[in-house]
């Protein structure tokens, strides 16, 4: 890969000019967050309201300042930075930096897959909850043109309030993933995630208990901004976000599940249940889930950025709350099936209490293709975890097909857990695999259309 390198004047002192819009955005976006803050405290004033609302606007305002103050102060060290040595040539146009090489996946036949370089694809990685952050994380040093879809059937928690009592989208998914690829400090991705206690400090309720500061400056911003999708767009600006976090669609959805459930006398019954986080509690045996409205809107952006995409990825993540909900909105299904890059199915490593129990890689699939038809016909599995052994308390692995078995879907595989927690994914094993099957894959291509 030939790397774009512009020499930089000899009498002045090196300046990376990436580093130096980030500064830039970051104090701009610290101003805006000061005003925010400066706009609900008179808010709260004038309406007399105290507690909560004046407790975030003080937030608010000491995280703007310090954005600026520390942004400006940086700006000004670098400035006046004394010139030592001869001068420095760095890239002005900023290069994908591949991680250390990890093993290669195996393909169904047992080769292994060679991996190569390929600077910057478009990414579109479709999911939500807590499996597509560790995926983005892994992504962005490969690519910074990443676009992460996320359902808006989150009910429960913080979120869930927030969308029963403002109106708004549930954001709790978009804060994870927008953490996931920030920019900024590391303080600053704490702080999204940041809890607020149960009690203040005089030991009374608080009006904030349970809500993450996340949650509230996403839709702080989005009530600033007149729109959720605007919100997302300035929280993201401010937190220097490389890569864009969308929604799969602008309406109130809610997920629905038909269920079966299994009486002491071995008689199965039926039941519908309403709402990602009671399908889940619900502990029943998930026949099917769909959407309420069922033919809700894309978000248009989401549709050109994936017919746009090198690569388009589904998961990991909780698979019917999490993954499942962007893939049941008609126009994003039509658009995966109609895209001619490649479309892989990230499976989960286990197994998910009251979701997939006892589910393998082919009874992923076979849901997958009940639900979304041909969208994704690809898989790339964990291969390393011992069948004696368990992940945790409540999951098991999430096992691969018999040699003998005859699928009707692509299988890749490869070492992509996490050995200190082996029930989730390892970003960069994970990342380093799924380039590597992408590449196999766009060769093949190539290959066909010569």
């Amino acid at each position: 890969m030939s790397q774009d390198l512009t020499p930089l004047a000899t009498h002045t002192a090196p300046v990376n000019r990436y580093a130096l819009g980030r500064r830039v955005g970051l104090a701009v976006g610290g101003a805006l967050l000061a005003g925010v803050a400066l706009g609900l405290l008179i808010l709260a004033l004038v309406n007399r309201v105290g507690g909560a609302l004046v407790t975030l606007a003080l937030l608010l305002a000491g995280i703007g300042g310090g954005l600026v103050v520390i942004n400006l102060r940086q700006l000004f060290c670098d400035a006046t930075t004394p010139i030592s040595g001869s001068p420095t040539v760095l890239p002005v146009a900023r290069q994908a930096v591949a991680p250390p090489a990890l093993p290669a996946p195996s393909s169904p036949t047992g080769s292994v897959v060679a991996v190569t370089k390929h600077p910057g694809p478009r990414i579109v990685a479709i999911g939500g909850g807590t499996g597509m952050p560790q995926l983005l994380r892994g992504l962005r040093a490969y690519t910074d043109d990443i676009t992460a879809i996320v359902t808006v059937a989150d009910d429960g928690g913080s979120s869930g309030r927030l969308r029963r009592q403002m109106g708004v989208l549930p954001p709790g998914d978009f804060r994870n993933n927008i953490a996931a690829l920030s920019d900024a400090e590391e303080l600053m991705t704490r702080l999204l995630q940041y809890r607020f206690a149960d009690q203040d400090v005089g030991g009374q309720s608080n009006e904030l208990a349970g809500h993450s500061f996340g949650n509230l400056f996403i839709t702080t911003m989005a009530a600033v901004t007149g729109s959720f999708e605007a919100g997302l767009a300035e929280s993201s600006r401010v937190l220097a976000v490389r890569g864009r976090v969308l929604p799969s669609t602008l309406e109130h959805v809610t997920l629905c599940g038909e269920l079966c459930f299994t009486g002491p006398d071995g008689g199965e019954t039926w039941r519908t249940v309403e709402g990602e986080s009671n399908i889940t509690k619900a502990h029943g045996r998930i026949l099917r889930v769909f959407l309420k409205p069922d033919q809700p809107r894309a978000y248009p952006q989401v549709i050109r950025a994936i017919l746009q995409a090198d690569l388009i990825v589904a998961g990991p993540g909780s698979f019917f709350t999490s993954v499942m909900p962007n893939l049941l909105v008609p126009a994003i299904r039509e658009a995966i099936c109609a895209s001619t890059a490649p479309r892989l199915y990230l499976c989960n490593v286990a197994t998910q209490a009251g979701e997939t129990d006892g589910y393998s890689v082919s009874d992923h699939m076979r849901q997958l293709r009940h639900h979304a038809g041909e969208a994704f016909t690809t898989v790339l599995a964990n291969d390393h975890y011992n069948p004696m052994t368990t992940p945790s308390g409540n999951a098991q692995w999430v096992t691969l097909p018999a040699p003998d078995e005859v699928r009707p879907y692509r299988l890749f595989t490869g070492d992509v857990v996490d050995t200190t927690h082996p029930w989730r994914h390892h970003s960069g094993k994970l990342a380093a695999q799924l380039m590597a099957v992408y590449e196999e894959l766009r060769t093949e291509k190539q290959t066909i259309t010569r």
